[in-house]
């Protein structure tokens, strides 16, 4: 069976990943499925940096705005849909395009990820729900130092589910997460746009200033006024910064300088996880051949794997 190609564009927060996806997409009869954990979620567009439909430039987007925030939406869902809209989008005669900065979600896709098939331990699970952040993630360091290096441990739902997992099979949740082998069904191109540490900084700390400009203090009071406690939804970056500010323990000047120092420390760890975890065709974002760049390494791959562009 020949398999269906996939451009996979990653990279860190504010790297330049939308505008470039939209011109690619266009040039290759594309449609474009956000990787993106945070954008899934409806209402949370300016602190997910949600494209807007005049940046789509008429280019389909899927995977944007799927759940309320107090719906779950896992890594294991993320794989399932993203794969039954690689065959749609494919079963269209257009180039399926992934675009985002999840790298867990983006490797699920293409690798034999092993989400959910381990049942839940409750009691054990309570008793992890009472430790703090720090506390779990030194459990966890102990116990599967492999994890525990890939999982950060403000990440406290992800570590305890490895904890979990380590109970329930013995195993390693390093080793039971993923194997190596590619999937049968699609063959991607992964691509990754890559900046100066000190102008990639820099467009973040203005991009957290033209957010607070664009209304995010009013997104996240929301947001937290629907009382949602521990949700996913709460915890992306911007968001729990300002819940602190909401609750009196910050000001907002000092809100605004958290989710500045945290989108900096993110887009660090995203670096390193691509870095370490996928053959990734780098390119340098924002110069004048990037997008020849990429477009001359789309063309010499879809020579080796043709799609269908006439259906």
């Amino acid at each position: 069976m020949t398999k269906i190609p996939v451009i996979v564009l990653v990279g860190p927060t504010a790297v330049g990943k939308t505008e470039l996806s939209v011109s690619l997409a266009q040039k290759w009869q594309g449609e474009i499925i956000s990787g993106d954990s945070m954008q899934v979620y409806k209402g949370l567009d300016i602190g997910t940096a949600k494209i807007t439909e005049n940046e789509m430039r008429g280019i389909p987007h899927y995977l944007i705005n799927v759940v309320q925030p107090n719906e779950f939406f896992s890594a294991s869902a993320f794989k399932d849909e993203t794969k039954k809209k690689i065959r749609m989008i494919h079963s269209k005669g257009k180039l399926p395009f992934i675009v985002g900065g999840t790298g867990l979600y983006i490797q699920s896709v293409f690798y034999n990820y092993s989400f959910g098939t381990v049942s839940e331990d409750s009691e054990y699970r309570a008793k992890l729900e009472e430790m703090d952040a720090q506390t779990l993630h030194n459990k966890l360091l102990a116990e599967d130092p492999k994890s525990a290096k890939q999982i950060h441990f403000n990440n406290k739902r992800r570590v305890i589910r490895a904890l979990e997992v380590i109970k329930l099979t013995g195993r390693p949740f390093s080793e039971y997460q993923v194997e190596t082998k590619l999937s049968d069904e699609f063959e991607p191109l992964f691509l990754g746009l890559e900046l100066e540490r000190s102008v990639l900084y820099d467009r973040i700390n203005r991009r957290v200033d033209q957010m607070m400009e664009a209304g995010l203090v009013k997104e996240a009071k929301a947001l937290f006024d629907l009382s949602l406690g521990d949700m996913p939804a709460t915890r992306g970056i911007g968001y729990k910064e300002l819940f602190q500010h909401f609750d009196g323990l910050l000001t907002e000047e000092e809100a605004v300088w958290l989710i500045k120092r945290n989108s900096r420390h993110f887009a660090k760890r995203q670096m390193t996880w691509f870095r370490n975890r996928m053959k990734i065709h780098w390119i340098k974002a924002l110069e004048e051949l990037t997008e020849e760049k990429a477009n001359a390494c789309i063309s010499q791959f879809l020579k080796a794997n043709p799609f269908d562009s006439d259906k």
